[in-house]
């Protein structure tokens, strides 16, 4: 029987009994996969232990079952928790609580009657957060690192037969100090396990070196092995040849994102074939620059977690497929693996269907900023080996893909001299790769100059080389050669993020600046259900953490169904790789190839003419091929003139199917749009008459109620409203940061009240003037409207006034109304077809669209303000017993719910449908930011409280 000592658990050591690091790698040798159902016992702590547990007659019948692998957490297993940068144990380094949840593993397998002689290993492709190991009673060793790869020398122990493998795996441990990331904290045996059998004579590790030059197109082909091996490419006429060459080809097809060429080869020994996928490229820092193939590269990325919203960190293939095929169809090219190595299999993916990737160390100490960096494990020597272990076993695993084209130390983990040593040594690993690591602003012993969050002045700043000094002048001279990336930027949390558009521009006016990876990827909901059987997705606070960051989790571009969200949907307009400006003034299509490598022949080029959205005339364009970063000015289609609005878009799309898309897949667009929309909805006849009675005022079709002056029918619909409105449900951009919902909450602008003032009525029409003001000040708005009609439609003039002072933006301005619970349709004419805000607006196209009221809503994990449609002409709000048209010029949200109901909302399921369909009909709104964690509103998608005029028709249907 095995001793229970358990001071691995506190020890900083990475780990004992562990083989060498080493490539990830497929090979004809025998493998036994250990996934599946395993005995497990949920332990409280150190104290708990099942005594004897690692011996084979230890009796485990009354133990449950644990698929291996999980997060025993979403089994019901304790908890899970999310914080975001504070540890939810004392900052004790290396101590943890003795309340420290531990689970023991029993798994019994059978060797195969036909297993080889010779060593056999077991693998552990992830373990939370430290674990030990016993094969039929005998201690194979320990290991930390949750996201690397472990292996075991398991050939003494292992038996003919029934084999029993116990393994007991710790919540905390003095790992978990060097793994606070942003995440939610969960256990268990999360990737698979594997016994791999490695022949007398096989292939333990290799290392490809695959160089491309750009200048003849020739490619160097050299790999170290660690025994004796031959190699065989038949694509590249290699037989039976020397890996260690070096090998050079005059000719080669290079391997970018954009075109992720791999040559197929085996490394072969006496016992074992070894599968091997070569992309040739090379990556340098030169001029200044990040250059791949001798080209500099512009990073349209994101950072990505793995997260599933059932399984947590244990992902599928297909999950992980679905990621790279979402990516790549929103024009995304590159990934960092945020904040630590992704499975291989994510990676080899990125090899085949084309992603840059900056692969990151499994290190953050960020919740020791809490106490001013004291003890911070990258500036203790008693931490160095753990940190290098965890380097050392990112590059070895990840070296041989190609879609890595950097390094990363880690994230968010101050400085010290551990970080340097890591850099020192990956440096001379890995030479071919550059290295980055935000946390050294200086960037003494990085290759990239790397910020998270700087704002678009100090990012153009940058871009010129203007930016402030540091302390060293050497230093500083060494930072202004270096290429800039933005690693983390636009936090996609809830609604937004907004001015994507405005970074973009500045990364395609200043080489320096090589784009960046928006934060982030996904939101880490995790599923759950009410009572009755409704979906919504848990975020911090939602399982009793006594410490917690709330919904700071939701924060990805992917809903956690991985459901688009309008953010995503914008960024792949913005970060398009070909630029189609339709230019009105001088009738001409200019086209700019925006591609790193490729050009523009697997694309083919349509337009669609419209007037006032009614389809006028198509076809396709003759684009001859664009070289990468090459330009075209072609003339615009002839087209009849338009008495209406004339819309003239441009697709470009897929012209064959990609490995990621079909054909007809959209990658980028451009319109222009001309004329003035015909407002058949206006009044065409002579004004009506006001007539009143004793309860009410009419005017042609519409009632009024005689004393407040607001519209209570049109026609036959019956409906309430419309009112001044400039409260919006805060978004999370709102609530965070600079907490800009909290000063309106101040300033009482979810409590307005009104006053009417006057209730005119005149000959031709109706005048209204009210002041609305929030409780306990003197500031006001009033707004005064003017009614008209005719014998069938209503006309709006409305004009708000600020009264007094007004010392923060509106979160909105406009009216809103009630109608009917039966309205289920709207069919707009504006932009669409997705939700829009003026700051986030590029995606949305001039065009005639139709939803129903439940689709226009955004299901934000958090609910929030959402739905908005942006420069909207006509809307028809329309259901069985019938409905309203109303044009102008407005933005517009329709919602089963006030806005009041919708900001008092914590889940998506707190909310249901009433018997009223409530909606806004805007003037302006104010911009969306990415104040949660990055910069705010950009002052001109600020809404200041000034003079607003809002013009609309209405008519019933």
């Amino acid at each position: 029987m095995a001793d229970q000592d358990t001071g691995y658990v506190e020890d900083p050591a990475p780990g004992h009994g562990r083989l060498a690091p080493r490539a990830r790698f497929d090979s004809d040798a025998p493998c036994l996969e250990l996934d599946g159902p395993w005995r497990f016992r949920a332990a409280a702590g150190l104290h708990d232990l099942a005594l004897g547990f690692e011996d084979p007659a230890f009796d485990d019948t009354h133990w449950d079952r644990l698929p291996v692998p999980s997060c025993w957490q979403l089994h019901g297993i304790g908890a899970p928790a999310y914080t975001n940068v504070t540890y939810p144990f004392p900052i004790d380094p290396p101590r943890v609580p003795d309340e420290n949840p531990t689970g023991e593993y029993r798994r019994v397998f059978t060797l195969p009657g036909d297993w080889p002689a010779g060593r056999s290993v077991l693998r552990f492709d992830g373990v939370d957060s430290c674990f030990a190991v016993w094969l039929n009673g005998v201690r194979l060793g320990d290991g930390k690192g949750s996201r690397v790869p472990t292996e075991f020398d398991a050939t003494e122990a292992l038996r003919t037969g029934p084999n029993l493998l116990a393994v007991r795996v710790h919540q905390w441990s003095a790992g978990s100090y060097l793994e606070d990331q942003d995440m939610w904290w969960l256990s268990g045996i999360f990737r698979s396990v594997r016994l791999l059998s490695r022949p007398a004579g096989g292939l333990d590790d290799f290392f490809v070196h695959a160089d491309y030059d750009h200048t003849t197109g020739a490619g160097t082909l050299r790999i170290d092995t660690s025994g004796a091996a031959r190699l065989s490419v038949p694509a590249l006429g290699l037989q039976d040849a020397d890996p260690a060459g070096p090998h050079t080809f005059e000719d080669v097809v290079p391997w970018s994102a954009e075109q992720p060429h791999l040559y197929l080869g085996e490394l072969t020994t006496g016992s074992e074939r070894v599968h091997v996928r070569i992309g040739f490229r090379t990556v340098t820092v030169e001029d200044g620059l990040l250059k791949v193939n001798g080209r500099r590269i512009l990073l349209r990325g994101v950072n990505r977690h793995e997260w599933d919203p059932e399984t947590g960190r244990t992902l599928s293939d297909a999950t992980m497929l679905r990621d790279v095929l979402l990516m790549k169809r929103h024009n995304i090219n590159a990934v960092r693996t945020s904040h630590y190595p992704p499975s291989s299999e994510f990676l080899a993916l990125c090899d085949e269907y084309g992603l840059w990737v900056v692969d990151e160390c499994d290190l953050e100490t960020h919740g020791f900023e809490q106490v001013d960096w004291r003890g911070n494990p990258a500036a203790d020597t008693r931490w160095r080996e753990a940190c290098l272990d965890r380097m050392r076993r990112l590059v070895e695993r990840d070296k041989n893909h190609p879609s890595v084209i950097m390094w990363s130390l880690g994230n968010e983990s101050g400085s010290g001299e551990n970080l340097a040593a890591m850099a020192a040594w990956t440096r001379d690993r890995d030479p071919s790769r550059p290295i980055h690591y935000e946390g050294d602003r200086d960037s003494g012993y990085v290759d990239v100059y790397s910020r998270m969050y700087a704002d678009h002045a100090e990012t153009e700043l940058i871009g010129r080389g203007e930016e402030p000094p540091t302390d060293d002048p050497a230093l500083d001279a060494h930072r202004r050669q270096l290429p800039f990336i933005l690693c983390e930027y636009a936090h996609a949390m809830g609604n937004g993020p907004g001015g994507l558009s405005e970074y973009q521009r500045l990364f395609e006016a200043y080489p320096r600046l090589q784009g960046g990876f928006v934060w982030e990827w996904i939101d880490h909901g995790i599923a759950r259900h009410t009572p009755d059987g409704r979906r919504y997705f848990a975020y911090g606070g939602d399982f009793g953490e006594p410490v917690h960051d709330a919904n700071f989790v939701a924060d990805g571009l992917v809903l956690p169904d991985r459901t688009p969200s309008p953010g995503l949907v914008e960024y792949k307009k913005v970060v398009e790789p070909v630029r189609i400006d339709v230019c009105a003034a001088d009738a001409l299509i200019r086209i700019h190839n925006g591609h790193d490598f490729r050009d523009t022949s697997h694309l083919r080029f349509r337009w669609r003419a419209e007037d006032d959205g009614e389809p006028v005339a198509e076809g396709e364009l003759a684009v001859a091929a664009l070289a990468a970063g090459a330009r075209t000015t072609l003339p615009q289609p002839a087209l009849p003139p338009s008495a209406g609005e004339r819309s003239l878009t441009v697709v470009a799309e897929l012209a064959e199917d990609e490995p990621w898309a079909a054909a007809g897949h959209e990658i980028a667009w451009g319109q222009s749009v001309t004329g003035t929309f015909r407002e058949s909805g206006r009044p065409q006849r002579g004004p009506s008459a006001v007539t009143r009675t004793a309860d009410r005022l009419d005017i042609g079709p519409a009632r009024f109620d005689p004393v407040t002056g607001e519209l209570r029918g049109l026609g036959g619909l019956a409906l309430d409203g419309p009112v001044l409105d400039v409260w919006r449900a805060p978004t999370d951009n709102d609530e965070l940061g600079p907490r800009l919902a909290d000063r309106w909450r101040d300033f009482g602008l979810h409590r307005l009240t009104t006053r009417v003032l006057d209730v005119v009525p005149a000959g031709d029409g109706l005048t209204v003037v009210t002041r609305v003001a929030p409780a306990g000040g003197d500031a006001a708005l009033t707004a005064t409207y003017h009614w008209s009609a005719d014998g069938e439609a209503l006309r709006l003039d409305l004009a708000v006034a600020p009264l007094g002072d007004w010392p923060l933006p509106l979160p909105r301005i406009g009216v809103r109304l009630a109608l009917p619970g039966w309205i289920d349709t709207v069919d707009w004419y504006g932009r669409g077809p997705g939700e829009a805000y003026r700051d986030s607006a590029a995606a949305a196209r001039l065009g005639r669209f139709r939803r129903s009221v439940d689709a226009l809503q955004t299901p934000y994990v958090r609910p929030q303000e959402n739905g908005n449609r942006h420069e909207v002409r006509r809307a028809r709000l329309t259901g069985d017993g019938g409905g309203l048209e109303v044009t102008g010029g407005f933005d517009l949200t329709v919602r089963r719910w006030t806005s009041h109901r919708l900001d008092a909302a914590r889940h998506s399921t707190d909310l249901t449908p009433g018997d009223r369909v409530h909606v806004n009909i805007d003037a302006a709104h104010h911009g969306l930011g990415s104040a949660s964690c990055g910069p705010g509103t950009l002052p001109q998608h600020t809404l200041h409280a000034e003079p607003t005029m809002l013009r609309l028709t209405l008519r019933g249907l």
